[in-house]
């Protein structure tokens, strides 16, 4: 294996819309554990092992999942490149390789939120995409087809250039049915996996001969800038960057691009019934999750987090529940969930990006009732945490302590709120909750007002970088 540095570089993009009802804009599929007790994110770093040569993972992920990432990954000391919009995998990968050009480390690319089963396999792979990385090649990894699969892309492969790794002949969109089975038979096509290697050198000399205006815009977002721990991409320039992926960007207009199979039971987690595949299930061929009952159902993924749910006597269906929506689905239409998600987006409703229940950087918050011009709130405050010094222009707000202590600012005034005690914040009213304690607080928290979105805060003063 190459004695040169590996890098982790880490992809925590993307809304995981198929995944809906329970991955979110604001809690995407990459933080849930879908595939055993850890989240997918996780999972991806976890499977790298003792891989020799590995240095310090970094996560490339939107400002505001900045906490969840760090929460998510306390014990692997991640660094952070924080993007102020999406602008797809090419930029974040440039700002990655601009930031680490100095010591031109081997980077290597990964989603954060795929499966892989046979790890052993995987880092085999990854062993041998060193190698050819150092020599100055762009690395993908091709994922060994186990069907006609019409929801990915594919990969033609050419010319060996070694025992484990062929020239890419080119990059294929995503086939119907009838191609897709030919694409397997030939044994010349692999699913595209969106993992890759290579130096960081080698990626921006190929970004700037391809897409000047990419490397332009990202250099000018990291410039001044250096990659200790957090990196905050500059956002005017950023958000200037044209949106590509590495595919499109690079890889389908280097010479130097090598793909080298993988079969290792990859799975990209993209859907439903993609978990259905990846999970074990019992004897009638049945996934569920949570407080269900099945009675003569076969074949079915149901999920609950929140409630019982029964089913009797159904057969590939898709049943998932959580505290404010439940989908029902056939488990071979589950790809259309992201239609749905995109008619609640054109609708207005929240719940097409928000959960009833929500994490923020100092605890989270679930919603227990709403109506016309109220809401109830259940908010837990993390010990040493406090909430931005905030107000609302459309409405007042009472906070009930239901356990711990609260430290409460209300305009020119502290005060400290035991068990039980209650507090009214007015219209307009400067304040600010806070956790003096040891132990979580939580605090009940009545909203009453003509508008009671997450928008109506101005914000003084936040501990978390927040505008």
């Amino acid at each position: 294996m190459s004695s040169r540095t590996i890098i982790p570089v880490i992809l925590s993009g993307g809304a995981g819309t198929r995944l809906w009802p329970l991955s979110r804009a604001d809690l995407p599929k990459r933080f849930l554990p879908l595939v055993g007790r850890e989240s997918l994110l996780g999972a991806t770093v976890a499977r790298l092992g003792a891989l020799p040569g590995l240095e310090r993972p970094v996560v490339v992920a939107s400002a505001i999942h900045a906490h969840l990432v760090a929460g998510d990954l306390a014990d692997a000391d991640p660094r952070l490149i924080l993007e102020p919009a999406p602008r797809n995998t090419a930029p974040a990968v440039a700002a990655a390789a601009l930031a680490l050009a100095v010591s031109n480390p081997i980077l290597l690319v990964l989603p954060a939120d795929h499966a892989i089963e046979d790890v052993a396999a995987f880092k085999a792979a990854v062993v041998a995409g060193a190698e050819l990385a150092a020599a100055g090649k762009l690395v993908t990894f091709g994922v060994v087809p186990t069907r006609p699969e019409t929801g990915y892309g594919y990969i033609r492969a050419g010319d060996a250039v070694s025992e484990y790794a062929f020239e890419i002949d080119a990059f294929v969109e995503k086939p119907d049915e009838e191609t897709a089975e030919k694409y397997v038979r030939s044994g010349q096509y692999f699913w595209n996996s969106g993992m890759f290697m290579f130096t960081a050198e080698r990626f921006i000399e190929e970004l700037a001969r391809n897409e000047p205006e990419i490397l332009d815009a990202v250099s000018a977002a990291v410039q001044g800038r250096e990659l200790i721990d957090v990196l905050e991409l500059d956002p005017s320039s950023f958000k200037q960057c044209p949106t590509d992926s590495i595919d499109f960007a690079v890889m389908e207009k280097t010479d130097d691009g090598v793909v080298i199979p993988l079969d290792a039971g990859w799975s990209d987690v993209g859907s439903w019934s993609a978990l259905w595949d990846l999970s074990e299930r019992d004897s009638e061929d049945n996934l569920l999750r949570g407080d269900v009952i099945s009675r003569g159902s076969k074949g079915s993924l149901v999920w609950a987090e929140h409630r019982l749910v029964t089913t009797v006597d159904v057969e590939n269906v898709v049943v998932v529940e959580t505290a404010d929506a439940v989908l029902v689905t056939d488990r071979n239409s589950a790809q259309g969930v992201k239609d749905i998600v995109q008619d609640l987006r054109d609708r207005s409703r929240p719940e097409a990006s928000t959960h009833a229940h929500e994490t923020r950087p100092w605890g989270s918050f679930q919603v227990l009732a709403a109506g016309d011009r109220y809401q109830v709130k259940r908010l837990v405050v993390l010990p040493g945490a406090k909430l931005s010094l905030q107000s609302h222009r459309h409405r007042a707000e009472e906070w009930t302590v239901v356990n711990g202590t609260a430290l409460v600012t209300l305009d020119q005034n502290t005060t400290t709120i035991a068990e039980g005690g209650t507090i009214s914040v007015p219209i307009e009213g400067k304040h600010r909750l806070a956790n003096p304690g040891e132990m979580p607080l939580v605090v009940i928290e009545v909203q009453v007002g003509s508008y009671l979105g997450e928008d109506d805060i101005v914000r003084y003063a936040d501990e978390y970088g927040r505008s």
